[in-house]
């Protein structure tokens, strides 16, 4: 192969389950309307495991089907990583239990944690080991059970999130197509906006961690939502500058979908038609690191992603974090 090449995806798959909530399901358990629901988030429903199903269950199949549309052999993966904030347990990594799950015998693993920004960086990570020659095969997957750590008498958390898993195979491929820029960033004075206080060595397991709901999604909604359209915004234009292009040289934005509003202000400031923005969030709710690839991988089964189109990727999430990365399709 030539010297000079880019780094794209091969192999794209997904997972949802099939148990459905529905917004009139929520209303039975905590004080909520469907009306309330969708006007402030775009959300009708979600999808839930049950309770025997972890994150490395849902993370496995979408590799499954990812490396099956790549046609690729799971022997041939050399790193995987998996994007999730509801890891099976704290070690080892859910990307080591994939790894043996799917029987990628050559393949290095590690986890990465920054909330729903996980995917994108993923894609940078794993594209970047590519680009140094470190590997050349490397399984991206964004994995969430966020139903097992919501609070399901907190009406404010407990109707945005879902569960499931989407994965993308990276290599290398023709100069100019592929990956044309990342933006990465965090913002730590603000992490204490989007939590899971218990569990980690802060607060360890114990009766009153437990009692107190200390292991659950813990929100400042308000703030994390004005962060999110402001941020939104800049980073697509950090990706952009960093790429040379222009924001009427974006086809297509496949958003994390965390709120419809959020998509909808990012969408006016980035000059784009609704034709041109793929949501699925009143479908799944929020997916976290799972959102994007989930989204993704539909865009692409319904033939809304075609060859040379510059496509942006966007995402923000608890850290407080946020990346974005260009990707011209060549797929």
């Amino acid at each position: 192969m030539n010297n000079i090449y880019s780094i794209g995806i091969t192999g794209i798959g997904s997972y949802i389950p099939e148990k459905i909530v529905t917004n009139k399901d929520l209303t039975k358990i905590v004080d909520t309307s469907d009306k309330w629901i969708v006007e402030r988030t775009g959300i009708k429903e979600r999808r839930i495991t049950d309770d025997q199903t972890s994150t490395s269950d849902i993370a496995t199949i979408a590799a499954k089907n990812a490396l099956k549309d790549g046609e690729i052999l799971p022997e041939e993966l050399d790193l995987i990583l998996v994007a999730t904030v509801t890891p099976d347990m704290a070690f080892p990594s859910t990307a080591c239990i994939v790894q043996d799950n799917i029987g990628a015998v050559n393949a290095a693993a590690f986890d990465i944690s920054v909330g729903c920004s996980g995917f994108i960086y993923g894609l940078s990570v794993g594209s970047n080991f590519i680009k140094a020659g470190a590997y050349k095969k490397v399984l991206v997957i964004g994995a969430e059970t966020l139903s097992k750590i919501v609070n399901w008498e907190d009406r404010n958390t407990c109707i945005l999130f879902g569960d499931g898993a989407g994965a993308c195979v990276l290599e290398r491929c023709k100069e100019g197509s592929g990956f044309l820029s990342f933006d990465l960033g965090s913002d730590g004075s603000d992490g204490h906006l989007l939590t899971q206080p218990a569990g980690g060595s802060r607060l360890p397991a114990s009766y009153e961690t437990v009692s107190n709901n200390l292991h659950t999604i813990k929100m400042d909604g308000r703030e994390v939502f004005k962060f999110a359209v402001r941020i939104m915004e800049k980073t697509s234009i950090e990706v952009l500058n960093k790429a040379n292009l222009s924001l009427g040289e974006i086809d297509f934005l496949v958003p994390h979908q965390a709120n419809i509003r959020i998509i909808q202000s990012a969408r006016k400031k980035l000059k784009l038609t609704e034709d041109k923005v793929y949501v699925n969030l009143d479908k799944y709710g929020n997916l976290s690191s799972a959102s994007i690839p989930v989204a993704l991988d539909e865009a692409y089964r319904k033939g809304l992603l075609k060859n040379g189109k510059v496509i942006l990727l966007v995402a923000f999430g608890a850290g407080l974090t946020w990346g974005s990365t260009l990707l011209k399709w060549n797929k």
